[in-house]
Order: structure tokens, then C-alpha cells, then sequence
């Protein structure tokens, strides 16, 4: 159900996720980021990391961006029984050599404080900034690190 709000004749309605919403917002601020950046579209792109055990099964996995010589990492889980196998710095590693590979020389990255920002830490990131008021009392741990 949406709440529909009204103002001189324009409408604002308020629900969930809207793709064909996500995709004009991403647009429109392409139409400031990128002439802002010295950036074109040909510039940024998704990135992917999976690993699956013997079975097929999923160990974890790694879901990012490249843009303008910039890592964006955005998820990296590793199931629980394969957490102490190394395989969340395997998967690290192996978007750092993508993004190299794609001309990106800067990675970033956060964690909730509940999650792993120890674990981005012992792999080079540096931690830049907090955002507080995570549910639970936790904290958004923001990181940078150098692909150079």
C-alpha cells in the first residue's frame, strides 16, 4: 500500500523498491557524475568473486564496482564452516587483482563493527571514518586502501 502525498498538482508516493525509479536515479546522477568526475559510463562496471566448494555448493563470495580507478567493495560473505579456511582474503584478493587489471589503483570498503573490520584491517585497509546509529549500537566502519 502507498501513501500518496499531493502538492500543487505533483503526486509523491511513498513503498518499497521501485527498479524502474532505481534506474532514473541512476541515470540522472550520471548526468552530474560523470561530467563531474571526468568519468564516461565506459569507466565503471560491476564486479563479481564466487567460490563453490567440490559439491557446487557456495563457500562465499564477493559483489562490487569499478568506476574511475576505484574498488567499491559491497558485500563479501563466507559461510560459517569455511570462515577460519582463508577464503574471505582469497576472495579479497582476487577483486583487488580484477580491479588492478581494470586500471583501479584505490579500494574502499565499511563493515559493521559486529561484522569484520579486524578482518579488512589485517588485509592493508585503513580505516577513514564512522557512521553511528547502526541498529544495536553498532557502528559503520569506513575503509581506503591503496592498489598502487
Amino acid at each position: 500500500m502507498q501513501d500518496q502525498h499531493e502538492h500543487t498538482g505533483a503526486a509523491l508516493s511513498v513503498g518499497h523498491q521501485d527498479a524502474e525509479l532505481d534506474a532514473r536515479l541512476s541515470s540522472g546522477l550520471d548526468e552530474i557524475n560523470f561530467p563531474a568526475t571526468g568519468t564516461t559510463a565506459a569507466d565503471q562496471g560491476s564486479l563479481s568473486v564466487k567460490a563453490v566448494d567440490e559439491a557446487g555448493e557456495l563457500i562465499g563470495g564477493l559483489s562490487g564496482w569499478t568506476w574511475g580507478g576505484l574498488l567499491g567493495i559491497e558485500m563479501l560473505w563466507v559461510r560459517e564452516d569455511s570462515r577460519r579456511d582463508g577464503w574471505g582474503a582469497k576472495l579479497l584478493l582476487a577483486a583487488e587483482e580484477e580491479a588492478r587489471r581494470r586500471g583501479c589503483d584505490r579500494a574502499s570498503v565499511s563493515s559493521f563493527t559486529f561484522q569484520a573490520p579486524d578482518f579488512y584491517r589485517r588485509q592493508g585497509y585503513v580505516e577513514t571514518g564512522r557512521t553511528l546509529g547502526i541498529p544495536g549500537g553498532a557502528e559503520d566502519v569506513h575503509f581506503h586502501k591503496s592498489l598502487a
